[in-house]
């Protein structure tokens, strides 16, 4: 059985309200309730069967959620770290995107983009690639075998409450309670 992490340390972040917060992590502790709901089902059930083939299709659906808020929650701080210039993940970032503000500017535009999902820093380890990812709803576009470092929620539970329809504006708030620390622990 999965356990719900305890996120109560991001109460007080500048830029989310407390209720905001705690509101996204009910939902996120509705996510691990049905992720081991359905790894229960799923053990009592029939393989090849309608329903096992339906409960198998959502299972992808309750654990990305599930974890994509594990990476969102856990690369957030109210006390943001800096990405330090000389760390693997700004050479690569810089690399990949020619500088930091490039990446930057690449990030929050697919974070402003319409429709909802999740924006994702991603390593690809096997090219040594780095990419901007959208991945919409949970559990479509991931790219295979490629690490998420950085994760933002674009869907309106995130941000709306605060900040009505002005996303751009949660994603300001967003990127200056980033803790790189977090993410550097992530790339390798």
């Amino acid at each position: 059985m999965y356990q719900p992490r305890n996120f109560d340390h991001l109460l007080g972040t500048p830029g989310f309200s407390d209720a905001l917060l705690k509101n996204h992590f009910t939902l996120y502790q509705g996510y691990v309730a049905n992720t081991n709901k359905l790894l229960e089902f799923l053990s009592s059930k029939e393989a090849g069967t309608l329903e096992y083939a339906e409960l198998q299709r959502r299972f992808g659906w309750e654990w990305n959620g599930m974890r994509l808020h594990e990476l969102y929650f856990g690369n957030m701080s109210k006390t943001p770290t800096q990405l330090g210039k000389e760390s693997e993940l700004s050479k690569n970032i810089e690399k990949e995107w020619g500088s930091f503000g490039m990446w930057e500017k690449d990030f929050k535009s697919m974070g402003a983009m319409r429709g909802i999902g999740w924006i994702v820093l991603y390593q690809d380890k096997a090219a040594g690639r780095f990419f901007n990812v959208w991945v919409n709803e949970h559990d479509a576009g991931h790219l295979a075998g490629a690490v998420p470092l950085l994760v933002m929620d674009v869907f309106e539970h995130a941000y709306i409450s605060d900040y009505g329809l002005k996303r751009a504006d949660y994603i300001e708030a967003f990127m200056k309670a980033i803790d790189w620390e977090s993410a550097e622990k992530r790339c390798g």
